[in-house]
């Protein structure tokens, strides 16, 4: 039996009853497609499955474990990795200011939001009553099941893996709240600057490499034909953002603290 074979039965076979049948409402979860919008490939395909596993899907099928273990562990994996990037990312940013990004990513209506993008809800291992309820779209169910998810990586292929997964995920969603949130926006900062120091706008100059699910940006900014800031990131925003940051610090230093 070749590993492939092995593999593809791991992820088809779920909770059996004693007729040999698959018991579960939802009876084959595309755990393949899941992975493959993750961009992660799980060596042990049954902590995917089990972080899908809604505790009333769990009730209905005793004997099978929900995924409320490995939600508690990716609630953990997820703060450590987002404090830790906007704490390395943000050097200028008071204690407040990062919790207040922090938070901005990491609440129960981002996270939903960020697992509706994945599809997430389509594979949900839901009990009757709960599917009936639409517990497919309701955001603490989708924010707990990324969450376990998260989980799951991190026992699956260990911190580096994991961290590495939910900056990819969330990254360009803390670019996003960057510009929401007030004294942020270093392109906006920049781009005052420019009107004042120079009487014109910056302009910016993408490109990008890497396979879809790991794509990485860099960005330069031109003022008047001079190069002012490279920056880099996971999306062409964060990118953009980064050279700005560095374009402001260097006109500050060229200006008297302009």
């Amino acid at each position: 039996m070749t590993n492939e074979h092995v593999r593809s039965r791991s992820i088809d076979d779920g909770p059996v009853a004693p007729n040999g049948k698959e018991r579960g409402l939802r009876t084959s979860p595309d755990l393949d497609a899941l992975a493959e919008r993750l961009g992660y490939t799980f060596t042990d395909v049954g902590l995917l499955r089990q972080a899908l596993a809604h505790r009333s899907w769990c009730s209905e099928f005793p004997g099978n474990e929900s995924n409320e273990r490995l939600e508690f562990l990716g609630d953990a994996v997820l703060g450590w990795v987002v404090a830790d990037l906007v704490y390395r990312r943000h050097v200028d940013l008071s204690e407040g200011k990062l919790t207040d990004l922090r938070k901005a990513v990491v609440n129960a209506g981002a996270l939903a939001q960020l697992a509706d993008t994945l599809s997430l809800g389509d594979e949900l291992l839901l009990g009757k009553g709960e599917a009936a309820a639409g517990g497919r779209r309701k955001p603490s169910i989708l924010s707990d099941a990324l969450e376990a998810v998260f989980g799951a990586v991190y026992l699956d292929g260990g911190p580096e893996k994991a961290r590495e997964l939910v900056a990819r995920l969330l990254e360009p969603r803390l670019d996003d709240a960057v510009s929401r949130l007030g004294g942020l926006d270093h392109k906006t900062a920049l781009q005052e600057l420019a009107a004042r120091l120079f009487e014109t706008a910056p302009s910016y100059i993408s490109r990008h490499d890497g396979p879809d699910h790991a794509r990485r940006f860099e960005a330069d900014v031109m003022i008047v034909g001079r190069l002012w800031g490279t920056g880099e990131g996971r999306s062409k925003k964060q990118a953009e953002q980064a050279a700005a940051r560095v374009a402001c610090l260097r006109l500050a230093a060229e200006h008297d603290g302009a």
